[in-house]
């Protein structure tokens, strides 16, 4: 008897860097504008906190670097940086919308699941129009952020998938492997 592939009920697409062309900005405002303002001395390779839940960053930042400011500063400063990304920098990546309507169309359910917090991808889905089933954030859960599965298991369970009934759509090499790793 031949064995057959799971049907895929659920697509889960991260943001920044997926939807939208994100990346980049964060790599210069971090570089520019967030770590010159929180830490003192050497600074972090970029790939060590791409992909990581915002406030989760200060936490790893504070134990492996030297931070100067508060937490609190360090999330006013990453808010202040996303909210002018994402209003005026950021673009839609091509096909989007025609991939989003492609899956609803053959009945898969499509979420963003993302680090960012409401505020921000309330942003993003309002300024490219963006209708999914449903969004969720690392901020929505009680659990570990990305990399950790936590908020992939979030989402599958919100759209009433296992998370084997789901494909993660992942640019960060540390969340793709949480993501599409067995639950």
């Amino acid at each position: 008897m031949a064995e057959t592939t799971p049907a895929v009920r659920a697509v889960l697409f991260d943001m920044d860097g997926v939807i939208v062309d994100s990346e980049r900005y964060w790599h210069d405002a971090q570089k520019e504008r967030i770590f010159p303002a929180a830490l003192a001395g050497e600074y972090p390779d970029l790939d060590e906190t791409t992909g990581m839940y915002y406030k989760e960053i200060y936490d790893y930042l504070d134990e492996h670097y030297e931070t100067t400011v508060s937490k609190a500063e360090f999330v006013d400063l990453f808010d202040e940086a996303a909210r002018e990304m994402y209003r005026e920098q950021v673009s839609l990546l091509d096909g989007f919308h025609d991939l989003r309507d492609n899956l609803v169309a053959t009945d898969i359910a499509v979420a963003i699941v993302t680090s960012a917090p409401p505020a921000w991808h309330s942003i993003v889905t309002e300024r490219f129009d963006i209708a999914v089933d449903e969004t969720v954030s690392a901020a929505d859960i009680d659990g570990d952020g990305k990399p950790a599965p936590d908020v992939y298991e979030h989402a599958a369970a919100v759209l009433d998938c296992e998370p084997s009934d789901c494909l993660v759509v992942e640019d960060s090499k540390t969340a793709s492997k949480r993501g599409n790793a067995p639950a």
